[in-house]
């Protein structure tokens, strides 16, 4: 993806428009301008939970056309035989990394609808989900700048030098409460002040994120100018000490 005149939604829609995914453009754009606008602070970009790439090639041009910065995409990937059916007729996953098992979507599943209609036929077309990432963010030019890596938060940081910082983070992964309060626990100690979070299907039907958001953030001394974007819901570090807090 070559940077041009051209308004940078319309880039982002021709670069998504084959990439299976959930976030419509003007929400991609939303994340593109939250990202690029963050370029003043130190750190990189964050994301948890990538599919195919269809919301990292917007984060990715944020930090190439800005200049500072890489985009860490962090993902289970799961291969099709990692996913199994549970009783009810939803879905689960349970991926092996390195001798260590992680399991996935078992608190909040996926329902059997959106599974068969949106996950089943990725996998039709391609059975590695880390194969079509690479291929989705080598097409459109952000390679140089978005990242992969194949685990949950806590190996993601157990990877990285110690005083890696970030400067926004888009959390898209499991969307049950424990694991999503858990992201906010690593997310927090990771983000500057003055950086952004940004949750996605916020408020929109699935309890266990909008139980977290409502429990770790709304009220949290450490956070301000919280606001919803359609199913996405932004809030930022607070810059300022509050009672000896930063």
């Amino acid at each position: 993806m070559t940077p041009t005149n051209r308004p940078v939604i319309n880039q982002i829609e021709d670069a998504v428009k084959d990439v299976p995914g959930w976030s419509p453009v003007d929400q991609l754009f939303a994340l593109f301008c939250l990202a690029y606008s963050t370029a003043d602070l130190e750190g990189d970009i964050l994301e948890v939970g990538s599919w195919c790439g269809r919301s990292s090639v917007a984060l990715g041009l944020a930090a190439k056309l800005s200049g500072t910065g890489v985009v860490h995409c962090v993902d289970l990937f799961p291969d099709r035989d990692d996913w199994s059916r549970n009783e009810d007729g939803s879905y689960s996953l349970q991926v092996q990394i390195d001798g260590r098992k992680y399991g996935g979507y078992c608190e909040q599943t996926v329902w059997a609808d959106a599974f068969e209609q949106g996950i089943a036929p990725v996998y039709a077309k391609c059975p590695s989900l880390m194969h079509a990432f690479n291929e989705t963010v080598s097409k459109c030019g952000v390679d140089s700048v978005v990242f992969p890596f194949r685990g949950d938060l806590v190996s993601f940081r157990r990877s990285k030098p110690r005083g890696m910082r970030c400067r926004m983070a888009f959390l898209d992964g499991d969307h049950g409460y424990t694991a999503v309060c858990q992201d906010i626990a690593q997310v927090e100690e990771l983000l500057v002040p003055g950086g952004w979070i940004c949750f996605d299907d916020a408020f929109s039907g699935y309890t266990g994120v909008d139980r977290a958001i409502q429990e770790k953030i709304l009220g949290n001394p450490h956070f301000e100018l919280g606001h919803q974007l359609t199913r996405k819901f932004f809030v930022a570090k607070r810059r300022l000490a509050v009672n000896g807090l930063t």
